[in-house]
């Protein structure tokens, strides 16, 4: 007889996890869950790290345990739970530049994992980094047990760039992603694009699951008010990372270039932030320029509520979660014509597509949609329709019916309603 789906324990290893609530605070000027300074250098914001808390929590309601392992941002290390039965263990050293030490910190946690009921499932969600993959070889053979692998950025695929870091990652990270892929016992990738990539490089059809990124539909039910009272519309907005992959300055720059008069808002935390607030303040269009910093997820609903239009201007990108978060708030896109991102916004339908690094381009399709409020509603309405596909409970159902075919467990995890 086989045992539920719902008593598995899983092992989930990834480099990034939402940042603890505990570390949140506001700065003058900004909205409430902004982080300090240095946890805005890891990046506090981004798909992925939405991404694994989101499948962490639709499975934990459904009764799997978990045991997830992750760096620990500029927050404390250390263990706390997460809803009734996963525990996130947080480790490493808060330096940038130190940061893949995460994952030889977190061994002796990877290695005691075993102490909360044997470990049925190793899952590592690999984003751009090098560590996570040896460490989920390794842990998978600790635990004997099969090992799922994520692609949230194919660093051998998706990752562009001329710099010294990139070409490393791209090397050597691509040469670590190829060999672990075509071992693990299964591979779940967020594209089609990417699903074409990994079965060139030999991984075996039947082992690739399509999985995209979704959202939380609890968190976009109901009206949460408006955020931005005080900006004229339309609003324009940039929520995510601000870091090089995202190119948000390519935004502030083409927001300056427009034609039309608009309200532009950023929001998001990061690296680039410098380089961001320097383009606002000497933009010819400064005075209608809002740098609201990071908000917590739980917020980003609101947010996006709060716009009229979204804009996604990545130099690459796997896929984009927030897309699906923009279209689930009935907002029409504006991105990059690059990576996965044609598979989530559909030219014309949900919003429309520019070519990547061109600013010209960016702001003429920021004039046609701000000047088009009839364009506005279609694409709105087209994203809306669109978003059904990409509700997180169902999502994680499939995540669950991977595990469910690697073990042999019956499924009980059907997609809530």
């Amino acid at each position: 007889m086989t045992r539920p789906a719902a008593d598995l324990h899983v092992l989930r290893l990834c480099s990034v996890f939402e940042p603890p609530a505990a570390t949140g605070r506001a700065r003058p000027g900004g909205l409430p869950g902004e982080l300090d300074s240095r946890a805005a250098r890891f990046d506090p914001i981004g798909g992925m790290q939405n991404h694994t808390a989101s499948l962490t929590r639709c499975l934990d309601a459904r009764g799997v345990l978990q045991t997830v392992v992750t760096a620990r941002l500029a927050g404390p290390r250390g263990a706390t739970p997460l809803g009734d039965g996963a525990r996130v263990h947080r480790t490493g050293m808060p330096v940038p530049r130190l940061r893949q030490l995460w994952a030889l910190a977190g061994l002796p946690a990877v290695l005691r994992a075993g102490r909360r009921g044997p470990v049925d499932v190793v899952h590592a969600h690999q984003g751009e980094d090098l560590a996570t993959l040896p460490l989920g070889r390794l842990a998978a053979r600790v635990h004997g047990c099969p090992l799922v692998v994520t692609l949230h950025c194919s660093v051998g695929h998706t990752l562009t760039g001329r710099g010294l870091k990139v070409r490393l990652l791209r090397a050597l990270g691509g040469w670590i992603e190829r060999s672990t892929l075509r071992r693990a016992d299964a591979v779940v990738v967020l594209t089609g694009r990417t699903a074409a990539a990994v079965r060139d490089d030999g991984v075996p059809a039947d082992r690739v699951s399509t999985i995209p990124s979704g959202f939380d539909p609890t968190l976009f039910a109901g009206s949460a008010g408006d955020v931005f009272p005080g900006l004229a519309r339309p609003r324009i907005g940039y929520v995510g990372r601000l870091a090089p992959q995202k190119r948000p300055d390519r935004l502030v720059e083409a927001f300056g270039r427009m034609r039309e008069r608009a309200s532009l808002v950023v929001v998001g935390d990061g690296p680039d932030r410098a380089l961001v607030e320097r383009l606002a303040a000497d933009s010819p269009a400064t005075g209608r320029i809002t740098l609201a910093g990071f908000v917590e997820h739980a917020r980003v609903p609101a947010v996006l509520g709060s716009l009229d239009v979204l804009v996604l201007p990545s130099a690459y990108e796997e896929m984009g979660s927030v897309l699906t978060e923009a279209m689930a708030a009935g907002l029409p896109v504006v991105a990059s014509d690059v990576g996965g991102i044609p598979e989530v916004v559909r030219h014309g339908v949900t919003g429309l597509l520019v070519p990547p690094g061109d600013v010209d381009a960016l702001a003429a399709a920021l004039d046609r949609v701000t000047a088009d409020p009839a364009l506005r509603a279609r694409l709105a309405a087209g994203a809306r329709a669109r978003s059904a596909d990409y509700g997180w409970p169902a999502l994680s159902a499939r995540v669950a019916a991977v595990y469910e075919r690697l073990l042999g467990v019956s499924s009980d995890l059907e997609p809530a309603a």
